[in-house]
């Protein structure tokens, strides 16, 4: 393949993926959710970053946790979300992309309402997770971002690859719906 058709299709031509996939959430990804979306109880962001995202739930009124395994200043720090046991109403967050598939798992166990997580629209792809996640008919709803997001500070143009939040309810058990933001 040329190099123009690899960046197209999201190959990493540079390898100068940024390290533990640290990419802040945009305002306005986590703004569109919360026009659509609302949480009743309590909400755990479990890879917090630098805040992004619990910094907007709880401007919204929202009685959120915010932990991440690594410091990056926001947030309770070592927590391995991977690792806990801990049980809350809601979890909404941008979790590491190559750990989405963990994150979801775990997440649908520890819940008592919904999971909002931030992912690559290519997440509905995979025989993993049809059989280990979608078959379980707990994904709601799948809002897909029309317009490309950029995970870069002060990005205009956005990224190269699509994004969707993927909200998943406990006391749902049926297909999901699409929209589109």
């Amino acid at each position: 393949m040329r190099k123009s058709t690899l960046q197209l299709v999201g190959h990493n031509l540079n390898n100068n993926r940024v390290e533990n996939d640290f990419y802040p959430t945009p305002p306005y990804a986590t703004n569109a959710l919360l026009d659509r979306e609302k949480f009743i109880g309590n909400i755990w962001e479990c890879a917090c970053g630098d805040g992004a995202i619990s910094k907007l739930l709880i401007s919204e009124g929202y009685d959120v946790y915010s932990s991440d395994l690594i410091d990056r200043g926001y947030g309770d720090v070592g927590i391995d979300f991977l690792k806990s046991n801990k049980r809350v109403d809601n979890i909404v967050t941008n979790p590491p992309f190559n750990l989405a598939t963990e994150f979801t798992t775990l997440g649908l166990k520890s819940i008592n309402n919904k999971m909002a997580l931030l992912c690559k629209l290519s997440f509905l792809e995979g025989k993993k997770r049809a059989s280990t996640i979608f078959y379980q008919d707990k994904l709601k709803k799948v809002l897909v971002f029309s317009r490309r997001l950029g995970f870069q500070r002060n990005d205009k143009k956005g990224g190269l690859m699509a994004f969707a939040w993927f909200i998943f309810d406990v006391n749902y058990n049926a297909k999901p719906t699409i929209d589109w933001i």
